[in-house]
């Protein structure tokens, strides 16, 4: 099979499209014939060994696919061969087959697009566990969205409004924020223009946000600190700045507020039946059109480096998708 291989850490541009082997499928396993793929920021981090997970070599990136069972392992019941499902597969992705654990995967009842079901679980999964198992997100509510033009964004834009809360995205571009506004949006606020905490009281009448979704770390989480509400929670995502910020426990203590780390990967393998009603309940969002990941840019497999090039370079708007098959 054909798969983007990563043979020692570096820079995106240095993974080459190649033949290698499939994989084996274990009796616990599903062999995914692949259509997309999604892209996300742990696949930039992830080929250059700056990620928390470092794999052996060669491994292909790709940590979400959507396609259709080809073969599954003796132990798997639940699934069959020509099943449409999407998956989470940590690695793999950027390949023509990836096999996955049965109860990494789920069944596409509905007539998902490929791309959209690629684009869903990681965004989704983890914006989903944010708002409602860390942060209780309540519907009346503000929400402050950083990086909101992004794939990770736009979800936390979706599912805000479907929550019920006010939202306020955040972002460095006039087409992300534009992005954000069509997504539902209520206010933007240009961080690189305009005064990030200073906006938000602004728009709340000096309240502050009662719940920050933060997925760009840097200055712009010291921002959002500044920005915050009387006991509210403030979201860890991410660093796509590049900086891990420091929080002054001073600011906590004054606010009566809280820091709340979201790591969806744990959360997903510690309760994996609390991440499934997760997912039954997006795919029920999904169908009343409440939420729909916004692709902004596809990719053919054999480009799959310079899409990886192009999110590092924060040239996307929206989610990214590689498509494996036409």
């Amino acid at each position: 099979m054909k798969a983007i291989l990563c043979r020692a850490f570096g820079p995106p541009a240095d993974l080459k499209l190649e033949e290698t082997e499939k994989p084996k499928l274990g009796a616990t396993g599903l062999r995914i014939d692949i259509h997309s793929a999604g892209l996300n920021f742990p696949d930039v981090l992830i080929v250059q060994g700056k990620y928390q997970l470092r794999p052996e070599f060669p491994f292909s990136p790709g940590a979400e696919v959507s396609g259709i069972v080809a073969e599954v392992g003796e132990r798997v019941s639940g699934f069959a061969p020509g099943d449409r499902v999407m998956a989470v597969c940590q690695t793999g992705g950027f390949a023509e087959q990836v096999v996955v654990h049965h109860g990494s995967a789920f069944k596409l009842e509905s007539e998902m697009p490929f791309d959209a079901a690629a684009a869903m679980p990681l965004t989704y999964g983890t914006t989903y566990h944010a708002l409602v198992d860390r942060a209780k997100l309540r519907a009346g509510e503000t929400l402050l969205v950083t990086g909101a033009g992004g794939g990770v964004g736009i979800a936390a834009v979706q599912l805000g409004k479907a929550l019920g809360a006010t939202v306020i995205a955040a972002a460095g571009s006039p087409a992300k924020l534009e992005a954000a506004k069509a997504a539902g949006a209520d206010h933007t606020v240009d961080y690189t223009s305009e005064n990030l905490a200073e906006r938000v009281k602004a728009i709340t009448n000096q309240a502050g946000a009662g719940v920050i979704y933060d997925a760009v770390g840097g200055d712009v989480f010291d921002a959002c600190l500044r920005a915050i509400a009387w006991e509210g929670r403030v979201l860890v995502i991410g660093f796509a700045s590049g900086r891990i910020p420091d929080i002054p426990a001073n600011r906590l203590l004054l606010k009566g507020c809280s820091a709340v780390g979201v790591y969806w990967g744990a959360f997903a393998a510690r309760d994996p039946a609390a991440n499934r009603r997760n997912f039954d309940r997006l795919f029920e969002l999904y169908a009343e059109g409440k939420i729909d990941p916004k692709i902004g840019r596809t990719y053919p497999l054999a480009d799959a480096a310079r899409a990886i090039e192009d999110l590092e370079n924060r040239g996307i708007v929206g989610k990214a998708v590689i498509r494996v098959r036409p």
